[in-house]
């Protein structure tokens, strides 16, 4: 074999010419990467090593990666190379608040507190430091802005770059890609997604000099089971590799005797008395409760473990379960540590708060070793939880899916108590990417030598589409982009209109409609040719048999119209169509192909190319939709903004802002377009604090499917309710003129939360609010800093009256729970 070391022999000589080069440029190609290496204390997997080369080389990078494999050591190795620069900045993103903190304090540990900065909307800590923290939105707020912070940016990291996909928050993220200075080198990290190598392109159209690196690797190997009765079966026969081994016979058998829903065999009464035609015909083999499976997964060393429950409720029901049934999972010394863990946490909560929050329940969960984790969990609960989980001191945890996106949590086993989940609508079946999502956390690199993932057995379940769910696979990534009014001013005031449309050509949505384009156009490319050829056969020497065929076309769809409704039609109608058919029947006649003796095949032909001519319309429509699609909603943004008086325009088409349209550009969100509005008309003016923080409240919250709106008598009096009345007004004015632009509008406002929102901001108890507000601790605090966030913004702008309520509103609603800060 050329070039192969030959046995005894020793050195550069065993290698081929290229393999030498090779070798003395790897070496000296990274001396930063080398150092890197070195002070970490393991060493990294050839997808780490390749993307720290190739950023120090000088490129941006694309990594995708499954979970827990690593890809954030690519983004710790571009804040290392920025610090070893004189000046050089890097700003870390996330796409949450969580996650944003958690690299925060790993970054503090790392670099100090002087280095580091967190920029979140509701915090804000040491904003000039060279390493900051922020969600994307900051980022996206910087550039519109022009902020002296992005002066020697040198990196951006984008964690989970596929939140892009996300179509309330995605846009966001292309933003950000697309007018970050040239200069910054990207750093995207991804979960394995099935086009990375499409989003790769685009990323090297926008950024230029981009490499993608996908490994679809596990760091730890994954051994998939399922618990059928009290028994943990294996999923696969053979090594346990999806790709390469059957399913366990042993499964395929239980399968086929349990086969679709049955009734229970006449024997096994199991003590119960009664006529078993009273009895459910799909009664199941018994489940091992939770109890009982923790101590089974302790037995077999498989804990910690996190149960998947697609239910809040779910998963606070299953705390209390194994509570009651006696589960304990910690020592005594353990049990010391947690209390003094969630002392120090939770030191800031007031005391009369504590039992509205079932504090003592859930300390007693802790104590234990078992905790939920949720959006409705209060987010301080949620930190120790995973703080603990981490220390190994929570051993099981039961949470819904939230858990998988982002947040460092790894166990030893995930359990999947069902496959399929309620969407809001109807119980459907998880995806192959929601299936590798979730078992993405088993498994801890460096602890674990491979991951378990266990599936609860349900008589009825066809192993082999299990298999198929737990095989490895991929999801697309696909674009959510969309312009907004917010967006259109900002860049239409820093680049005009001209350049701002060329700009949102460059996004991964029109990226993606374009490479469809290119697809629709091949296949029309096809039906011309094909459309040619029948052509050549419908030709008649006698004259133009097209003509003909539209006649005979005409007749028919004449006739065919007055089939059946002879009864319903006028006498004058049927008169009418009569005469409509003798007059196409002459001419028919008259024309000069009907006596062609061919007349019939050239017909068929004819048929055929009428079918294959609307086919191909059809095609060129969508062509026409989907080229400049992005350009063309922005071209209608820019028409509301115009008639509005946003923007105003020159003789020569150019844009400029107006005095309003500046005010624009500082209102982000949803319903930027109606805040303005409601600036601008004054509509808020005479609103107290308490009444301008539950108007912003009803402007982002989102009611629950099954939720109706508040009666009026139950809404804040005062000046609140005229304000109210006079904003839903400028929200159905605003409908009206996006339907007629062709714009799609925003959601009825909804009130479910005014009246708590302003009880809470006169000083009312938590107590009162979450029974008023019908909202678990988490979703109150959640809604209220959004709240926050638009308050925020509203206290920046222009108009002084509403700017110093709305400081006023701020203070009143940051308090207790809504105040609390982890990194604070």
């Amino acid at each position: 074999m050329p070039g192969a070391p030959v046995a005894g022999a020793s050195g550069p000589q065993t290698l081929s010419p290229a393999e030498r080069y090779a070798l003395s440029k790897a070496k000296v190609a990274g001396p930063l990467v080398d150092d890197f290496r070195q002070g970490l204390g393991f060493d990294l997997d050839p997808f780490q090593i390749e993307s720290c080369r190739l950023l120090e080389a000088g490129n941006s990078v694309l990594v995708a990666a499954p979970t827990g494999a690593g890809k954030t050591i690519v983004a710790e190795f571009a804040v290392f190379m920025a610090m070893k620069q004189r000046s050089a900045k890097v700003f870390y993103t996330a796409p949450i608040k969580a996650l944003s903190n958690q690299k925060f304090q790993e970054f503090v540990t790392e670099y100090g507190p002087d280095e580091v900065g967190l920029l979140t909307g509701d915090t804000n800590i040491n904003p000039q430091a060279r390493i900051v923290v922020m969600t994307t939105e900051v980022l996206r707020n910087m550039l519109y802005a022009e902020s002296d912070l992005l002066t020697n940016l040198a990196f951006v990291v984008m964690d989970e770059v596929h939140y892009l996909a996300d179509r309330f928050r995605g846009a966001v993220w292309e933003e950000v890609i697309i007018h970050l200075p040239a200069s910054v080198r990207l750093v995207s990290l991804s979960a394995t997604v099935s086009n990375a190598e499409e989003f790769g392109d685009w990323l090297q159209a926008v950024r230029g000099d981009t490499e993608v690196i996908v490994s679809e690797e596990r760091p730890v190997p994954l051994d998939q089971h399922m618990l059928v009765r009290h028994k943990l079966l294996d999923l696969f026969d053979g090594t346990g590799e999806a790709t390469s081994s059957r399913v366990n016979p042993e499964l395929m058998r239980i399968a086929r005797s349990t086969g679709a829903p049955q009734s229970r065999n006449r024997n096994d009464r199991r003590g119960r008395s009664g006529n078993s035609a009273h009895r459910p015909q799909h009664t199941q083999a018994p489940r091992m409760d939770r109890a009982e499976l923790t101590d089974l997964l302790d037995e077999h060393n498989l804990l910690p473990a996190i149960f998947f429950i697609f239910s809040r409720v779910g998963c606070d029901q299953a705390v209390k379960q194994v509570l009651r049934a006696g589960v304990r999972l910690t020592t005594n010394e353990e049990r010391e540590e947690i209390r003094h863990i969630v002392d120090e946490r939770c030191r800031t909560l007031l005391d009369e708060d504590l039992a509205v929050l079932g504090y003592w329940e859930w300390l007693e969960g802790l104590e234990r070793g078992v905790a939920a984790h949720h959006a409705g969990l209060l987010p301080a609960f949620k930190e120790v939880v995973e703080e603990l989980f981490q220390k190994k001191l929570v051993r099981v945890v039961f949470a819904t899916e939230t858990l998988a996106l982002g947040i460092n949590m790894p166990a030893r086993t995930v359990v999947l108590e069902s496959l399929e989940k309620y969407n809001g609508e109807a119980r459907v079946p998880i995806t192959p990417g929601e299936y590798t999502q979730l078992t993405g956390r088993a498994g801890r690199r460096g602890i674990d030598v491979e991951g378990h993932s266990v599936i609860q057995w349900r008589d009825g379940v066809d192993p082999q589409a299990v298999a198929s769910l737990a095989s490895r696979r991929t999801y697309p990534l696909n674009s959510s982009f969309r312009p907004t009014y917010n967006m259109a001013v900002n860049l239409i005031d820093q680049f005009g209109r001209a350049r701002t449309r060329d700009s949102l050509e460059l996004s991964f949505a029109q990226f993606q409609a374009d490479r469809a384009v290119v697809d629709l156009a091949h296949k029309v490319r096809q039906h011309e040719e094909s459309l040619a050829g029948y052509e050549k056969s419908m030709t008649c020497h006698l004259g133009d048999f097209a003509g003909y065929a539209a006649l005979r076309r005409e007749l028919s769809d004449v006739e065919r119209s007055g089939a059946g409704r002879a009864d319903t039609q006028s006498r004058a109608e049927r008169d009418s169509r009569q005469k409509k058919i003798t007059e196409l029947r002459r001419r028919m006649k008259s024309h000069p192909v009907s006596h062609c003796p061919d007349r019939e095949g050239h017909a068929r032909w004819a048929e055929r190319w009428y079918r294959l001519k609307r086919e191909t319309d059809q095609l060129v429509a969508q062509i026409n939709n989907r080229t400049g699609a992005i350009a063309k909603v922005f071209d209608r943004i820019c028409e509301v903004l115009l008639q509005l008086e946003y923007v105003q325009s020159d003789p020569q088409g150019e844009l400029t802002l107006t005095p309003t349209g500046k005010t624009l550009k500082r209102i982000y969100g949803e319903r930027d377009l109606l805040v303005a509005e409601c600036i601008r008309r004054g509509v808020w003016a005479n609103l107290d604090p308490a009444g301008l923080a539950a108007l912003a409240c009803s402007l982002i919250y989102e009611p629950r499917r099954d939720e109706s709106d508040m009666p009026e008598r139950f809404l804040p009096r005062g000046p609140f309710r005229g304000a109210l009345e006079k904003t839903q007004e400028l929200w159905a004015d605003l409908q009206e003129l996006e339907a007629h632009h062709r714009l799609p509008g925003t959601s009825p406002i909804s009130v479910g939360l005014a009246k708590p929102m302003h009880e809470w901001a006169r000083g009312a108890s938590l107590d009162t609010v979450l029974f008023d507000a019908d909202l678990a601790a988490g979703d109150f605090v959640r809604w209220t800093k959004q709240t926050i966030d638009l308050l925020d913004q509203l206290q920046n702008l222009s108009d002084a009256k509403v700017a110093t309520t709305a400081r006023l509103a701020l203070d009143l609603v940051k308090r207790g729970i809504v105040a609390y800060s982890s990194v604070a």
